[in-house]
């Protein structure tokens, strides 16, 4: 391409945008079920339970320590996928872009997510591109869709969820979250902090060998307190956290300590929180830290009878109520 801009032009379904999708979008996304030439991809018959997720992408900024809006894309729809039990197999992908927008910059983002697709051993199979006007988007914005296939024999959900049970988070928590913050250069803080954005089908497939699991979630928007409360309202049960034993680097306490931000809160990118059975928690447990990417991973807490609460028990030896989120600390974090 001769162009190093995004015009109008590239979306309206002439040879400009033909170039901008082969030359681009094709290039880096290469894979023998990618066909740029028709209006749905043909897909190999999968024995199973299909899942199907979709998810929609407006991290600011597009570029961050530990990642891009593109890897991140792959990386939150193939972690749907996983916590859901399934082999993440394709992803869609819708590309909303703004006139104007650097070309250079387009194929950074895009290379990173055929990296992370390649990574996460997914094709993506089809697409589609859109050019708003100037002043009409953030730069980019990424729609995908998912597909993967979950055993039959595996069955997860929160209404397995029983009292008694053991709550585990794979590592720590608010790095992807502070990293993006620290991204955005405000309030005057820089550091080195990486988002911690990652498939976590690896963890995912390891605990699924553990016959005690009830269910998984990433902890996204809202962080780990958030899959907290929606655990309480589907169950009708508490949960008390541990906050000792919840998993928080150094440099994310010290952020947010100066700014007032709770870790509990913010949004991770690589990691699972996992339910499961008391008795088999530490097998659990053994399962994730045999990964590098589960190293830090520890039993946080447990699920109990009685309030449909999270309840906090603090380093003092004090507890208290983890109030549901109700405004948004950190928008266009994902």
């Amino acid at each position: 391409m001769d162009e190093t801009h995004i015009s109008l032009a590239h979306g309206n379904g002439g040879h400009y945008m033909r170039e901008l999708i082969e030359e681009v979008f094709a290039r880096h996304l290469a894979n023998p079920l990618l066909n740029v030439q028709v209006d749905a991809a043909s897909l190999p018959a999968m024995d199973g339970v299909v899942m199907v997720t979709t998810d929609g992408f407006t991290v600011q900024p597009l570029e961050f320590p530990g990642g891009t809006i593109g890897s991140l894309a792959v990386h939150g729809t193939v972690n749907d996928l996983a916590v859901s039990g399934a082999t993440p197999l394709y992803l869609t992908l819708n590309a909303f872009i703004e006139e104007g927008f650097d070309i250079a910059r387009l194929e950074r983002i895009i290379g990173s997510l055929a990296d992370a697709a390649r990574e996460a051993n997914v094709a993506v199979v089809a697409g589609d591109t859109k050019v708003v006007r100037r002043g009409e988007g953030g730069g980019i914005y990424l729609a995908t869709t998912g597909i993967g296939v979950r055993p039959k024999y595996l069955q997860l959900g929160m209404d397995r969820v029983q009292a008694g049970d053991a709550i585990l988070v794979s590592g720590p928590v608010g790095d992807h979250g502070i990293a993006v913050l620290l991204a955005r250069e405000q309030f005057g803080l820089s550091g080195e902090l990486f988002s911690d954005a990652a498939s976590v089908f690896p963890l995912a497939q390891a605990l699924g060998q553990v016959s005690g699991l009830r269910f998984m979630r990433d902890p996204t928007r809202g962080g780990l307190a958030t899959v907290m409360h929606e655990i309480c309202r589907a169950t009708g049960l508490g949960v008390r956290l541990n906050q000792p034993a919840v998993p928080v680097r150094e440099q994310v306490a010290v952020v947010c300590e100066m700014l007032g931000y709770d870790p509990m809160f913010l949004a991770c990118e690589g990691r699972l929180v996992a339910i499961v059975e008391a008795s088999q928690a530490a097998t659990a447990l053994a399962q994730l830290q045999t990964l590098p990417q589960g190293r830090d991973a520890a039993i946080i807490g447990t699920v109990e009878a009685g309030c449909a609460q999270v309840v906090l028990e603090t380093e003092l030896g004090g507890q208290r109520i983890l109030e549901e989120l109700e405004d948004d600390p950190l928008p266009r974090i994902c």
